[in-house]
């Protein structure tokens, strides 16, 4: 059975070079997408049987857009994730390629992408224009179809290639440890042949009343069972100010025995408890200097 695998596209992006090093299956057939919620639609629709997107990133945090949807829309659970380093590369066009740095006027990218490498762009261009795209692809695609403008681009190797740029830098990020985690939604659980780091549980608790002491009572839940804890994040309830959930990322299998005693304590206290998903971990090998 050949499975649809939905990415946020376009082709040329971080997401797809993930999805496609998680999903090596020659006979999956990879569709971008151009935005997150098209993405979470193609699952819930049917159209595809899983879809990648991105949650999180260590420099710029959580994608609220992704956790918004995962919450507030869809009723999808999280199958898998991903630990994929980011490798940020600097392209210009071919006709470019040996003019000074002062020459150039606009570096071109996605809003992450450019804040994850402020600190390079300051130093080497600091006279450049920073222009946001919807897209590290979409940054490439412009400098393919502007030959005649010494343009920059902040993107991957991969839609280097596709357009035709050179790349003049490699690692261009500011910090080294630049990594994202993109998570796999679907309506039933994957199998892959990568090799698993871990098992993850993710879960949204909404507290029964607001209360001093309320977050701490239910970590302590945690605590007791020696449970580690990756992640633990507050957002909106969306009905009104000052309501909140927590999301919290356990280090351990819904099935175990002491997750199963943990949510239990917890509605025990009157908390709201929502499985997210229960899900194998996956992290793309470094090599000695980090590769994206």
């Amino acid at each position: 059975m050949i499975e649809t695998i939905a990415y946020l596209g376009p082709v040329g992006t971080f997401t797809q070079e993930a999805t496609q090093f998680l999903f090596s299956d020659p006979k999956a057939e990879f569709v971008p997408y151009p935005t997150i919620p098209d993405v979470f639609i193609s699952v819930e629709q049917g159209v595809s049987d899983y879809g990648v997107l991105p949650v999180e990133n260590t420099i710029e945090g959580s994608v609220n857009t992704t956790i918004d949807w995962l919450i507030h829309h869809v009723d999808h659970p999280i199958v898998a994730e991903l630990v994929y380093p980011i490798k940020q590369c600097l392209l210009v066009h071919a006709n470019h390629m040996d003019r000074p740095a002062s020459d150039f006027k606009q570096v071109l990218s996605h809003p992450q992408a450019i804040a994850q490498c402020q600190m390079f762009l300051h130093k080497r261009f600091p006279q450049a224009k920073l222009v946001y795209t919807d897209s590290t692809a979409q940054a490439a695609e412009t400098l393919n179809k502007r030959p005649h403008e010494p343009l920059l681009a902040i993107g991957t190797e991969q839609a280097a290639k596709k357009h035709q740029l050179h790349v003049l830098e490699t690692d261009i990020q500011d910090h080294e440890n630049n990594f994202t985690r993109f998570i796999v939604i679907g309506k039933r659980p994957l199998k892959l042949k990568q090799k698993k780091l871990q098992d993850k549980s993710s879960i949204q608790v909404t507290l029964s009343s607001d209360y001093p002491g309320a977050l701490h009572q239910v970590l302590a839940v945690f605590a007791w069972r020696k449970i580690n804890l990756s992640r633990i994040e507050s957002r909106p309830t969306k009905t009104g100010l000052g309501n909140y959930f927590f999301i919290i990322d356990a280090e351990i299998s819904a099935e175990h025995v002491l997750m199963k005693g943990a949510i239990a304590e917890l509605e025990a206290l009157g908390c709201s408890v929502r499985l997210l998903g229960s899900y194998p971990c996956y992290q793309k090998e470094l090599s000695k200097k980090v590769e994206l």
